[in-house]
């Protein structure tokens, strides 16, 4: 049971924990039989969106594999790794939330702070959300400062910061939910109990600079220098008229290329679909706007699906932008492999007759 020097902020609460949470004195009021109705639908909802992106997530994952890109880019693979474990977290922990379960002793603890809390969950969003920080700054250093790439980027460099997204992550999750929260009469409160206003104030403010600000802030000087440096080139290579790259450049360049607008259209993606809830966030950690409950579920669960959207929609952009996952998903498409076996059968029938007729 928390302490009566504990604070228990009511904004991170659900509809159901607010509806309980009275026995642990906060100052919460019972919520509506729609607003229970709501939240089953969004929680459903979650779950959907979880198995389409869990589906969605590992087939890239497999094609990025067979492209063998996962040792090519592997702060590409990590991130749709982070994105697949993400999926994987919100089918098991939503669909646990809609089973509504009687937590008892320590089992019931661990499974309230590790799923139901969402402590696992978070530890691949931001570790996802790390991990693109890391893409951006590779992706900056490869373009702007490619001689200082050649010296900072090497594997052992790149294994080490993909293992930090990790264990930092790990480290900063599981540390907050186990001292943040508790179960009470069965039901889980997870981040609900803290030493006093200010050590929740600090900390919400620490999140949105670490997990949002910095991150936006990255991709916009990253992407802003990287676009002005290919620009420059792009007009050098026009002004002169020296012989074109070989081939494997080419090909190395137009992969690079790809890679950036792949990235580019993800970060921005993130930015729009998880800056609504950061900033409905912190204006209520700051009474900027009202708190009143009904209203609060159904803008938060809103704009919650909205940032776990992002997750499921991530390989669809990798389907889409990235060229070697693009081709390899492309020759899983059977109608798409009959077409080009008969074209590959048409122009050999073809190259034999002309070979035929030259004889004669």
């Amino acid at each position: 049971m928390p302490g009566e020097n504990t604070f228990i902020p009511s904004v991170s609460l659900t509809t159901t924990e607010r509806h309980e949470a009275q026995t642990t004195g906060g100052n919460t009021v019972p919520s509506s039989s729609s607003s229970y109705a709501a939240s089953f639908y969004f929680e459903c909802a979650v779950v959907v969106i979880g198995v389409v992106g869990a589906a969605a997530n590992g087939l890239i994952v497999c094609a990025m594999v067979a492209s063998k890109q996962h040792t090519k880019q592997l702060f590409i693979f990590n991130q749709n790794v982070f994105d697949l474990c993400s999926c994987i977290l919100l089918v098991i922990t939503y669909t646990l939330k809609l089973c509504r379960i009687h937590l008892v002793g320590t089992l019931g603890f661990w499974l309230c702070v590790l799923l139901i809390g969402q402590g696992l969950l978070w530890c691949s969003i931001n570790g996802s959300a790390m991990n693109l920080m890391s893409i951006t700054v590779e992706r900056y250093l490869k373009v702007v400062h490619p001689s200082l790439s050649k010296k900072l980027l090497r594997k052992w460099v790149i294994w080490l910061v993909v293992a930090c997204t990790w264990i930092a992550n790990m480290i900063y999750n599981m540390t907050l939910v186990f001292s943040t929260s508790v179960v009470i009469d069965g039901v889980c409160y997870p981040n609900v109990v803290w030493k006093s206003q200010v050590a929740w104030l600090v900390h919400s403010i620490w999140y949105f600079i670490s997990f949002f600000v910095v991150v936006v802030f990255i991709f916009t000087f990253c992407y802003w220098r990287i676009l002005v440096v290919v620009r420059r080139q792009a007009s050098v290579m026009a002004s002169h008229s020296a012989p074109g790259p070989s081939a494997v450049q080419t090909h190395s360049n137009q992969i690079q290329i790809s890679l950036i607008k792949t990235m580019t259209f993800i970060s921005a993606f993130f930015v729009v679909t998880w800056m609504p809830l950061n900033v409905y966030y912190m204006l209520i950690v700051f009474d900027v706007i009202a708190l009143a409950y009904i209203e609060f579920e159904s803008v938060y669960s809103a704009l919650t699906f909205l940032s776990f959207f992002y997750i499921s929609a991530n390989p669809f952009i990798y389907a889409m932008k990235f060229d070697p996952v693009r081709q390899v998903l492309a020759s899983l498409i059977p109608c798409k492999n009959t077409q080009q076996q008969a074209d590959g059968r048409s122009t050999e029938v073809t190259g034999t007759r002309r070979r035929v007729q030259e004889q004669k």
